[in-house]
């Protein structure tokens, strides 16, 4: 009697789902949202990785740039810290660097001198590029090139011997600068630059 009734219902068009089948159904959503929201947040990681990456890369990129600019148009002008006490034009240890170079571009046509003051060092967990806006009596501002990092090592070659110190007795330049950077992910960065070559930026 059962069967029939639930045949004449059928054809009648009153049948439904039954309970069986929407938890099957529902399970079956649920895997499927599941599985979308696992590729939505792999997605966001994924892209959250890749930009850090190269951000990472661009910060390196520019480290090089500013030391290869810095390095190679280095001069030897002395100069006078903000107490007055006279410093050579470069001078540096195992973990600071500081020099005069020349071509600071004076875009604005400002009251000072084509030769800037800079110096590298290791602030927190970065590596900093102080800037002088005045070669005697000035105050730097610093400004960090490179996160993450562990530790900055600085070596100066000349007549072929390295030496973890300058301080212009030997000659006023040295011949080279070698540059490392220890990571905190334990990676390294080691680039070596000329010093005084006459540096000069490529076309544009």
């Amino acid at each position: 009697m059962n069967w029939a009734a639930n045949r004449a219902a059928q054809e009648n068009g009153e049948a439904g789902f039954t309970l069986v089948e929407l938890l099957v159904a529902l399970m079956i959503f649920g895997l499927i949202a599941g599985a979308g929201a696992a590729i939505l947040a792999f997605s966001v990681r994924a892209q959250g990785a890749t930009s850090a990456r190269l951000d990472e890369a661009s910060a390196l990129a520019r480290l090089g740039s500013l030391l290869a600019a810095d390095l190679g148009q280095a001069v030897d002008r002395p100069s006078r810290d903000e107490r007055g006490v006279r410093r050579p034009g470069f001078q540096g240890t195992a973990e600071t660097m500081e020099l005069a170079r020349g071509g600071w571009t004076n875009l604005d046509d400002g009251p000072r001198a084509s030769v800037q003051k800079v110096a590298y060092r290791a602030g927190g967990d970065a590596l900093e590029r102080l800037a002088w806006p005045m070669l005697d009596g000035a105050v730097p501002a610093a400004a960090p090139v490179v996160t993450g990092v562990r530790a900055v090592r600085l070596r100066y070659r000349y007549r072929g011997a390295w030496s973890d110190r300058w301080d212009g007795t030997a000659a006023p330049l040295p011949d080279a600068a070698e540059v490392t950077v220890l990571r905190r992910d334990g990676t390294s960065l080691r680039q070596v630059f000329l010093v005084g070559t006459g540096y000069a930026a490529g076309p544009g």
